[in-house]
């Protein structure tokens, strides 16, 4: 491919990008791409993550609906996210579809999987996300983190914990405001074992974080644990 082809494709999607990103200017970024005559996988990602972030999911399904080429490993987790975000009839028999087809190989993607994982947990298909969670072999802790949130967001707390207390990896900020969360909603003396023992643990930089600070404030509030609560405040 010409070395001035190229540069041309680069600076037409970093003007998408800038157009999207920066200026939320969709629709001539919609059409600066159709402009694209030949659009790769990268191109899709950077413009599906734009409209994902623009608030418009229905958009990335249309456009993939006019896509000309197989969608790689990271377009896949792209549209899994779309449709997480959108979450409707069209959302779940098309994320299900690519699921289905997907490679095997991708399926030994923690990246995929795990945006898989979180799709179907929106849909409230615990089952076919446990299933996907059982068959990653080298777990990570945004997989295990994916698998929490999803069993909060389908009031499946007990599961919640249970999962958490198989973890053996370093725990996220994210990690610990999920789990501080799962506590809340359980607040029974598990949770409230669970909950207290983990903020003992909890580094000093995590203290910081205000995400993981509120949830660790409203689980020691709804313990009825105001003191504590009212010391990390």
């Amino acid at each position: 491919m010409p070395s001035n082809f190229l540069s041309k494709i680069f600076k037409i999607q970093a003007i998408i990008n800038k157009t999207l990103m920066e200026c939320k200017d969709i629709d001539n970024a919609m059409h600066l791409f159709s402009s694209i005559t030949k659009k790769s996988n990268y191109m899709y990602t950077v413009m599906f993550k734009g409209l994902v972030t623009n608030n418009v999911p229905e958009k990335v399904l249309d456009l993939f609906d006019e896509m000309k080429i197989e969608p790689n490993q990271f377009t896949l987790s792209t549209l899994f996210n779309a449709c997480a975000v959108l979450n409707n009839n069209r959302a779940m028999k098309t994320g299900k579809k690519l699921l289905d087809e997907m490679p095997e190989n991708y399926r030994n993607n923690n990246i995929t999987s795990t945006s898989a994982i979180d799709m179907l947990m929106k849909f409230g298909d615990v089952e076919s996300a446990e299933r996907i969670f059982r068959s990653i072999k080298a777990k990570d802790i945004i997989a295990y983190g994916a698998m929490v949130k999803g069993y909060v967001g389908n009031e499946m707390f007990e599961k919640a914990l249970d999962l958490f207390e198989q973890i053996h990896l370093s725990l996220t900020n994210v990690i610990y405001a999920i789990v501080f969360n799962a506590c809340a909603k359980l607040c029974n003396d598990r949770a409230m074992k669970i909950g207290k023992e983990l903020l003992a643990k909890m580094p000093e930089n995590y203290r910081n974080n205000n995400i993981t600070s509120t949830s660790a404030i409203d689980m020691l509030m709804k313990f009825g644990d105001d003191e504590s609560a009212e010391r990390i405040f």
